[in-house]
This record gives C-alpha cells, sequence and structure tokens, in this order.
C-alpha cells in the first residue's frame, strides 16, 4: 500500500508556520504548550503531514502574531484554477529555504547590514560561491 503524500498547500502552510515559529524564537515545545498540543503534533503540522484546522491556524496565526492569510502567501495555485500548468516562475524555494535554521540566520544577519554597498557585496560573495559550486536554484 502506498503511503499518501501530504496537499501541497497543506505543506505550503505547515511551512510558513515553522518560518514564523522560528523567526519568532519560539520552540515547537512553547509553541504546542500555547496550543494545548505535544511538540510532535506541532511537527505533524509544519510538515504537512496532519491538516491544521482554520480555528488552530487563528490560535496559531494569534501566537506567532501574524494575520491567517499570512500562511497563505505564496501557496502553489490550485490546479483546477492555473489550467494544470503551474506557476512558471515558483518561488517556492525562497520559502523553502527561509523555513530553514540557516536561512533565518543569513536573513537575520543580513537585515543587520546597514549598508547598502555592503549588502550588495554579500549577495555578489553568495552568487560567486554558488557558481562555483555549480548549484543554480
Amino acid at each position: 500500500m502506498q503511503k499518501k503524500l501530504p496537499n501541497p498547500i497543506d505543506r505550503h502552510v505547515g511551512s510558513r508556520v515553522r518560518m514564523r515559529r522560528m523567526l519568532a524564537g519560539v520552540s515547537q515545545e512553547k509553541l504546542g504548550e500555547g496550543l494545548g498540543l505535544t511538540f510532535q503534533q506541532v511537527q505533524k503540522y509544519e510538515k504537512g503531514t496532519n491538516r491544521i484546522s482554520a480555528s488552530r491556524l487563528q490560535q496559531i496565526a494569534k501566537m506567532l502574531g501574524v494575520p491567517v492569510a499570512f500562511f497563505f502567501e505564496g501557496a502553489p495555485a490550485d490546479e483546477a484554477t492555473a489550467g494544470g500548468f503551474g506557476e512558471g516562475g515558483s518561488t517556492a524555494y525562497v520559502a523553502d529555504f527561509l523555513a530553514t535554521s540557516e536561512g533565518i540566520q543569513l536573513s537575520k544577519a543580513f537585515v543587520r547590514i546597514k549598508s547598502p554597498r555592503v549588502r550588495r557585496r554579500v549577495i555578489e560573495l553568495v552568487e560567486a560561491l554558488a557558481d562555483e559550486s555549480g548549484e543554480k536554484p
């Protein structure tokens, strides 16, 4: 029997919960406590394994200080409304990156750089390193 894959929207919403939780510096345990859940349940929400109900999503949004709509920003297009071709210029990889601890750390450090010139140089450095390693998004 084949294991059912999580719905792309559930995965997206879960990754946005994880990203916001990490940006807010809240652990899975702390979020779970506030919701009356275990950290394992929070993990399942963040992976999209378990769906988040509307009322639970509203609780999460309140705890993390964002509107519910935040969790749907950049969500994959519905195949029925997108003609089945999806988004040509998808930026899902950005959300995926920002949901990692490295993405959070890099983003927090980068926004602390005051000089536009230095920020530009950091971007050039990262692009050069990416070109050297042969990896492209």
